[in-house]
C-alpha cells in the first residue's frame, strides 16, 4: 500500500511539475520568439537601410570626383587652343596650375591628334610621341565630347584611367588628356569600410576591378552581378541589396549602384555574421536569459510541487486517520446494532439452563433421588446445561472477536470462511425476519491478504443492509443469496437480495456519507460510505446494481495478491 501511496505521489508531483513548466513556457517562448523575430527584421531593415544610405553617399563622392576632375580638364581644354596646349612650357603651367589647385591628383596633361600621336606631352613619365591609336580609350574618346576610361595598366605599366576632352582645331579633332592619380581615387573606395570585413570596390561593365580594395582575396561573381550589370544607366540612382553565398559557401551582403552614367558599379561587401553580429549577441544574450528563466521556473515548480505534494500528503494521512477513527465509530454502531439480537440468542439458551436448573433442583428435593432413581435425567439436564453454555460461550466468542479486531493489520484471509462467520452473526436476525441466506460460494479461494477486521465490518453492514431491505416490504420468502467467484485476477463477492430495490434518483448517492433512506433514528447514513473507501484503500471496487420492485446487488472486488497473479 506504501508503494502505491509512494507511486501516487511522484506522478502527481510529476504532473504537476510538466503542469507549470508547459503553462509558463508556452507563453514565454511564443512572445519571446515573436518579439525577436519583430526585432530582427527591424534590425536587417536598419542594417540594410544604413548600407544603403552609405553607399550612395559614397557614390555620390565618386561621381562627384570624377566630374570635377573631368570639368577641370574640359575647362582647360575649352578655353585654350592647339596651339596654346601644344607648347609643352604652357601645358607645364596648366598642370602646375591644377597641381597647386588640387594636389597631385592630376599626374600628366597631354595632347593627342587625330592620328592618336601625343603631340604634347608634360608629366613624370616618358610618353612624349606616345602612340594611341590602336588604345581603348583613344578610340571610346574619338566617340564622346567628354570622356572617362576605365582603369588599366597602359604604357606605363601601373592601373591609371584617363580624363580626356574632344576638341576640333582648323578641322580636325584633337584631344586633351589627363591622367588621374589611381592612390588617391582608390582611396575614396577604400575609406567605405564597416566592421571586420566590410569594404567596396569598383567594377567596370565587363566586371572588371576598377579598384586595388583586397584584389588577392576576391574574385568578382559575374553572376551574382549580372543582373545588375545588364540594367546599367536604366538602373538610375536606385541601390540593390542581396544577401547570397559567395564561392566558399560564406553568406555575404552586397550593396550595389551604379557610377559614372552606369559605366561602373560600387559594390559594397560584408560578411551577414559581421553585419549581424550585434543581432547575434542579442539572441546570446536572450538566450542566456530565456536559460536563466527556464531554470527559475523548473526550480520554482519543483518547489512548489514538493511543497504541495507535502501538504497533499499531510491531509491525506489526516483523511486516513479520520476515515479509521469513522470506521471504529461505524463498527460500534453495528455492534450497537446487533446487541438486539445477540442478548436475545443469548437469553434463550440462559433460559434453559436456568429451567434446567430449576428442574434439578426439584429432583433433588425428591427422596428417591438419594436412591439414583434419577441419575439418568441428572445426566441429561447436566449435558443439556453445558450444550446451551457452549453455545452461549460461541456467541460471545464470535462478538468479541469481531469487537476486538478493531486495527488494520494485513492479514491473511480466507474469504469464504469470514463470511460464514459473518453470516453466523446475521443468522439470529434474519431468523426472526423470516429471512433465508443462502450461499453459492466457490472451493478453494486464494488466501488474500487484507485487514480481516475491516473486511469484517464491510460483509456485516452489506448483510444487515440486505436484511433491513427486505424487512421494509415485510416479505414472508425474502432471501438473501452470497456468491463468491474468482474472475480477471480478483475475488468478487456478491451480495443479492429480493428486497423493494433502490430508486434511479438514490442509486447515484447511495455512497455518499450520511446519506440514507433508513427511519430517522434506524441509520447514520455512514456505513456504504464506510464500506466503499475500505475497499477501494484495498485497491479494490465496491459496486450496486438494483431493480425497483426486484431487489439490489452489491458486488464487491477485492483484487488478488501480486504474487499470486503472477505465479
Amino acid at each position: 500500500m506504501d508503494l502505491i501511496k509512494t507511486s501516487y505521489y511522484k506522478s502527481l508531483s510529476r504532473n504537476f511539475v510538466l503542469t507549470i513548466i508547459i503553462v509558463s513556457f508556452t507563453p514565454m517562448i511564443l512572445v519571446s520568439g515573436f518579439i525577436l523575430n519583430q526585432f530582427q527584421i527591424s534590425y536587417r531593415e536598419k542594417i540594410f537601410a544604413h548600407l544603403e544610405e552609405l553607399v550612395l553617399k559614397h557614390r555620390q563622392n565618386i561621381d562627384s570626383f570624377l566630374k570635377e576632375k573631368l570639368s577641370d580638364i574640359r575647362f582647360v581644354g575649352e578655353n585654350f587652343s592647339f596651339e596654346d596646349l601644344s607648347d609643352r612650357s604652357f601645358l607645364q603651367d596648366k598642370l602646375s596650375s591644377l597641381q597647386q589647385e588640387y594636389g597631385s591628383v592630376y599626374e600628366d596633361l597631354g595632347v593627342v591628334n587625330e592620328k592618336g600621336v601625343q603631340t604634347a606631352y608634360v608629366g613624370p613619365f616618358k610618353l612624349e610621341k606616345a602612340l594611341y591609336y590602336e588604345a581603348d580609350w583613344f578610340k571610346k574618346a574619338k566617340e564622346n565630347r567628354y570622356f572617362i576610361s576605365d582603369v588599366f595598366s597602359g604604357l606605363r605599366g601601373r592601373p591609371h584611367f584617363i580624363v580626356a576632352v574632344r576638341n576640333i582645331h582648323e578641322g580636325r579633332l584633337w584631344i586633351l588628356r589627363s591622367t588621374i592619380d589611381f592612390v588617391t581615387f582608390n582611396s575614396l573606395v577604400e575609406n567605405l569600410r564597416i566592421g571586420k570585413t566590410g569594404f567596396a570596390y569598383i567594377l567596370n561593365r565587363k566586371g572588371e576591378f576598377q579598384t586595388r580594395s583586397r584584389f588577392d582575396d576576391i574574385v568578382p561573381d559575374k553572376e551574382l552581378y549580372l543582373d545588375f550589370l545588364e540594367q546599367g544607366p536604366e538602373a538610375g540612382d536606385k541601390v540593390f541589396i542581396v544577401e547570397k553565398p559567395d564561392s566558399f559557401g560564406e553568406k555575404n551582403i552586397y550593396v550595389t549602384s551604379f557610377l559614372k552614367n552606369g559605366d561602373w558599379m560600387l559594390v559594397y561587401q560584408q560578411d551577414s555574421a559581421d553585419a549581424f553580429s550585434d543581432l547575434r549577441h542579442t539572441r546570446r544574450i536572450a538566450l542566456i536569459i530565456f536559460i536563466i528563466g527556464g531554470l527559475g521556473i523548473i526550480i520554482m515548480a519543483l518547489l512548489l510541487s514538493r511543497k504541495l505534494i507535502t501538504r497533499i500528503a499531510k491531509a491525506d494521512r489526516e483523511k486516513e486517520m479520520l476515515n479509521k477513527q469513522v470506521i471504529e465509530t461505524g463498527k460500534l454502531a453495528s455492534v450497537g446494532e446487533l446487541a438486539a439480537g445477540i442478548a436475545h440468542e443469548i437469553n434463550n439458551p440462559v433460559a434453559i439452563m436456568v429451567e434446567e436448573a430449576g428442574w434439578i433442583k426439584d429432583l433433588l428435593e425428591e427422596e428417591e433421588f438419594q436412591e439414583g432413581e434419577n441419575l439418568e435425567e441428572f445426566q441429561r439436564a447436566l449435558q443439556q446445561i453445558k450444550t446451551q453454555g457452549l453455545r452461549c460461550k460461541e456467541i460471545t466468542h464470535k462478538l468479541l472477536s469481531f469487537a476486538r479486531k478493531t486495527d488494520s493489520r494485513i492479514q491473511e484471509v480466507q474469504i469464504n470462511d469470514l463470511i460464514e462467520e459473518m453470516i453466523g452473526l446475521s443468522a439470529q436476525k434474519s431468523k426472526y425476519s423470516n429471512i433465508i441466506i443462502n450461499t453459492n460460494l466457490e472451493k478453494d479461494l486464494p488466501i488474500i491478504h487484507v485487514s480481516q477486521s475491516e473486511l469484517q465490518q464491510v460483509f456485516l453492514n452489506l448483510f444487515n443492509n440486505a436484511i433491513d431491505a427486505v424487512n421494509a416490504i415485510g416479505k414472508n420468502d425474502g432471501t438473501i443469496t452470497v456468491t463468491s467467484k474468482v474472475e480477471d485476477n480478483y475475488i468478487i463477492v456478491d451480495v443479492a437480495d429480493n428486497g423493494p430495490g433502490i430508486p434511479k434518483a438514490n442509486l447515484a448517492r447511495i455512497f455518499d456519507p450520511f446519506f440514507t433512506t433508513k427511519p430517522v433514528g434506524r441509520g447514520t447514513g455512514l456505513g456504504l460510505s464506510i464500506c466503499y473507501g475500505i475497499i477501494e484503500k484495498m485497491g479494490g471496487k465496491l459496486a450496486v446494481s438494483s431493480v425497483v420492485d426486484m431487489g439490489t446487488t452489491f458486488s464487491v472486488k477485492i483484487p488478488l495478491d501480486k504474487d499470486k497473479e503472477n505465479s
